[in-house]
């Protein structure tokens, strides 16, 4: 940790682990979240967090870590009072973990689209961009600003040229691409060649790479306005030390 021990960055460390929604990486945050807490064993924000882990975890597979809920919560209650902003969370947890398969899948399906509305909306954003001539200059904290700077960034250079086309007309790209794979499959089965054909879906392969770039351009975005932060932070703390001597 660059700015030394702190509760938040170990939470968030953890918190960056557990979004990937992978085993090793539920491993990674667990380790974080012992760690802080091993070190903060009153801190709220530590606590809920592992709290949710914890509930998500398979009880079969993970059974340590499953086991580990009742303790948190029971923990958490005596730290947070009722009508607290961490009472409502880990209730809001609570209930998630005791979801049905229809409404964790209804739950899922949200999900995909909001981000797909959010990735429909940087790209335009990004499109604008391009049609500017590819400049972007903005607040290092403002995280819609960061996202279109580090997608020029991912984009640029002559290589790229094509993926900054298919940004700039995304949604014609995605209907061309239809077109093709459907005539492509037909001709294929037309000609005799194959019964039935999947090979034209890969008209889809340039865009997909495309939308990739613009997904891996807003989590470095994210990870630099966390950097930003807590370089304003760290600096602000070093300029009250300096006033305090």
């Amino acid at each position: 940790m660059e700015l030394g021990p702190d509760p938040v960055l170990y939470r968030w460390l953890g918190l960056a682990h557990a979004a990937e929604d992978e085993d090793d990486h539920d491993a990674e945050a667990e380790k974080a979240y012992r760690a802080g807490l091993a070190e903060w064993p009153d801190d709220l924000g530590l606590l809920v967090s592992y709290l949710e882990l914890c509930l998500r975890a398979d009880a079969w597979t993970y059974p340590g870590r499953s086991a580990r809920a009742g303790s948190l919560k029971e923990r958490i209650a005596v730290l947070a009072p009722p009508g607290s902003p961490e009472a409502a969370q880990v209730e809001d947890a609570l209930g998630r973990a005791g979801r049905g398969y229809w409404q964790e899948l209804r739950e899922r399906t949200a999900s995909v689209r909001a981000e797909r509305a959010a990735l429909t909306s940087h790209s335009a954003e990004v499109a604008e961009a391009l049609e500017k001539g590819g400049r972007a200059s903005a607040h290092p904290e403002d995280l819609r600003a960061a996202e279109v700077a580090a997608a020029l960034e991912l984009l640029a250079g002559p290589w790229r040229a094509p993926l900054r086309l298919l940004v700039r007309y995304r949604v014609a790209a995605y209907a061309a691409a239809f077109v093709l794979v459907v005539a492509t499959n037909r001709a294929l089965v037309l000609s005799g060649t194959v019964s039935y054909s999947a090979w034209g879906w890969i008209w889809y392969a340039p865009l997909l790479l495309a939308d990739a770039k613009l997904r891996q351009a807003r989590r470095l975005a994210r990870q630099r306005v966390i950097g930003a932060v807590e370089a304003r932070h760290a600096e602000t703390a070093g300029a009250a030390a300096d006033l305090g001597r």
